[in-house]
């Protein structure tokens, strides 16, 4: 009996080495398949040495297993700034030099970059935009305009006549300017310095109380007899007074000079309709005028008056004036 039991015992043992042995063999087996598996996949996966250049030409060598430039940069947290482009493109794989260049887009492809981006922009707007802004010092002479002195000795009366006392006279000066232009263009311009050559001589004008003498049916008016004509010149009736300056805004140009090649000059020059020859003297508001300019909408019975700035032409607004051209 005892001899049975050892047998079974000794059969029992035998059989738990056997399945702990085949245990062991099947543990290795899925080891081994899982090492072969590693390796097949790293054998399918390429490793790529990449050298990457940045804009400020800093070097530095990655290893990915990434081949899209996109990708790349991705896993490496490198981040293109606005101004910046990449060659291969982004959405390209890198070549056999495994190399990727980061640099400055030139103005020119900012300007094309900024051109696909906005649609309202045309590419010819935004190349204005671009283009160079050039200087230049210039050396020209200007013109001083001279005042008008009105000097009144009427004594209060409400019937006046004025006479020209002295006649005005511009003065000039040497201005040294630096201009900027852009597209050939006057964009800015800034004087650095100025010599007076000549000064102005102002215009005096003496308002004086109309005179009048005795006939025997009373006192008349030397100038009554005739509403349309007076002892200087003829009447024309009311003209529509407006005043304009040199600046682009009223006459397209800066340098007033005008359709009869002078300068023109405040309280001097006026622009009339072409049936006033260049040259007619015009009294309008007590004032003598010479017709020096022409304009556009200056028809019909319209005056313009030439005036120092912008700033006194939109004051001067629009008025309503008799005007008189001398004999």
């Amino acid at each position: 009996m005892c001899c049975l039991e050892e047998v079974e015992m000794i059969s029992i043992k035998d059989e738990d080495k056997a399945s702990i042995s085949l245990k062991k063999i099947l543990s290795i087996c899925l080891i081994f398949m899982f090492l072969s598996g590693i390796c097949v996949m790293a054998a399918d996966t390429k490793i790529n040495n990449v050298k990457i250049t940045l804009s400020n030409d800093y070097e530095m060598n990655v290893v990915t297993s990434k081949n899209k430039v996109s990708e790349i940069l991705e896993e490496k947290h490198i981040i293109l700034l606005p101004d910046e482009k990449v060659e291969p493109g982004l959405n390209d794989e890198i070549d056999s030099s495994k190399e990727i260049k980061i640099c400055k887009m030139s103005e020119q492809e900012e300007v094309i970059e900024i051109a696909e981006t906005n649609s309202e922009l045309t590419m010819d707007q935004i190349l204005k935009a671009y283009s160079p802004i050039v200087e230049k010092i210039v050396l020209e002479q200007v013109s001083i305009p001279f005042e008008t002195i009105t000097k009144d000795v009427s004594n209060g009366s409400a019937e006046k006549t004025n006479k020209v006392l002295q006649e005005g006279k511009e003065g000039l000066k040497e201005v040294t300017c630096k201009i900027k232009y852009q597209n050939e263009v006057e964009i800015e311009r800034t004087e650095i310095s100025s010599i007076i050559i000549s000064e102005p001589v102002n215009k005096v004008i003496q308002l004086n109380k109309k005179a009048t003498v005795t006939s025997r049916s009373g006192s008349i008016d030397r100038t009554a007899s005739a509403q349309t004509t007076s002892a200087t010149g003829t009447s024309l009736g009311k003209y529509k007074i407006t005043a304009y300056c040199s600046c682009s805004k009223c006459c397209g140009k800066s340098n007033a000079m005008t359709a009869s090649g002078t300068r023109a000059t405040a309280n001097h020059t006026i622009a009339a309709p072409g049936n006033f020859p260049i040259g007619t003297k015009l009294k309008i508001n007590g004032i003598v005028y010479t017709v020096e300019d022409r304009g556009g909408a200056i028809k019909g019975k319209k005056i313009d008056i030439y005036v120092n700035s912008h700033e006194q032409a939109l004051k001067w607004g629009v008025k309503h004036l008799d005007v008189e051209i001398l004999n």
